[in-house]
């Protein structure tokens, strides 16, 4: 588009995305750096904090496919994967794909299906495969799930069990807009009305602007991929990571509030993180503040407190941020 890099689009459509996600700055940025370092997302949130609308509209500036899926108790795992069709023409069975194959997938409220319609994703997260009978289907190339649960309502939910949520790259809360910021979307809401009223279609002006080609987001992730890490740095990354498993090691306070601590998983995923991160700052380096920053989204779900920590108020985020006290940059 215009000559433009791969960072010049990426950041413009990012800049398009948060004038229509407004108060949502930080919900923006994870996306971008989940599709950027090629990982998926759980977003967590109460109702009407636009989760849904994010991935929608990122949808709609990406030359990429879009499907949601609103998980319920009565979800089969065929309803995702796709299943087997009988062909009576022939005799032959002829395989429909499923939600699973196209590029976003939005798993809205995860936390409503049982467990077997949760683990169907294990394989297509982890393995960008599904398998039904003995056949196994690779999945596209360009491909991300978007998760949301929201903290209300909890009766009748399936919490993710710790192998679905090591999968997901980040887990993300989000909380609500300020005052200002609620008052940009009541005029925005307002405006979309209007328009809505005058044509009697869906507001076209809503749609990004910008548009990304899945060879400029690919292009892009090769440049984040080479993004200077300094050994420092890396070397920070690994005892962070270490350190949720012995915190005893930075304080005797810490030695007794962890049951298990993050997997090598989170120590790929901090590092993948930071750079794209970085690269969304316009930098070719990845800085102390940059793991930092995203760190509480990549290792907040791989942490479990024990009981005692938990009875005394402590959370997971809390030790996370002792954590980044204490552990000191090399």
């Amino acid at each position: 588009m215009d000559g433009k890099t791969p960072f010049e689009l990426i950041s413009q459509f990012s800049g398009e995305l948060k004038q229509r996600i407004i108060g949502q700055d930080a919900l923006v940025v994870r996306l971008f750096v989940a599709l950027l370092a090629d990982g998926h997302l759980l977003v967590e949130g109460a109702p009407g904090l636009a989760k849904t609308t994010a991935i929608k509209v990122l949808a709609q500036g990406l030359e990429a496919d879009f499907h949601r899926v609103q998980f319920t108790p009565d979800l089969l795992p065929g309803d995702l994967t796709g299943t087997d069709i009988y062909r009576p023409q022939d005799g032959s069975f002829q395989f429909q794909k499923g939600p699973l194959f196209h590029n976003l997938l939005l798993a809205d409220e995860i936390n409503r299906a049982p467990a077997k319609v949760q683990s169907a994703l294990l394989e297509a997260m982890g393995e960008r495969q599904i398998t039904v009978g003995r056949q196994t289907y690779p999945l596209p190339r360009l491909f991300l799930v978007m998760a949301t649960q929201n903290p209300l309502e909890q009766e009748g939910t399936y919490p993710l069990p710790e192998a679905q949520l090591d999968r997901f790259l980040m887990y993300v809360r989000i909380g609500y807009p300020t005052l200002e910021a609620e008052k940009r979307i009541l005029r925005l809401a307002r405006d979309e009305a209007t328009v809505t009223a005058h044509s009697g279609e869906s507001a076209p002006s809503i749609a990004p602007k910008t548009r990304i080609s899945q060879k400029t987001l690919f292009e892009a992730r090769s440049e984040v991929l080479n993004i200077h890490l300094a050994s420092t740095l890396e070397e920070y990354i690994v005892q962070l990571v270490v350190a949720t498993r012995d915190p005893g090691m930075y304080g005797v306070d810490l030695k007794n509030r962890v049951r298990y601590g993050a997997s090598p998983r989170a120590t790929i995923a901090l590092e993948r993180c930071a750079r794209a991160y970085a690269w969304m700052n316009g930098r070719d380096f990845v800085a102390p503040e940059d793991i930092q920053t995203i760190a509480h989204d990549v290792l907040r779900h791989r942490i479990a407190l024990t009981y005692e920590a938990q009875a005394e108020g402590i959370t997971t985020d809390q030790f996370i941020s002792d954590l980044l006290k204490r552990v000191s940059v090399p």
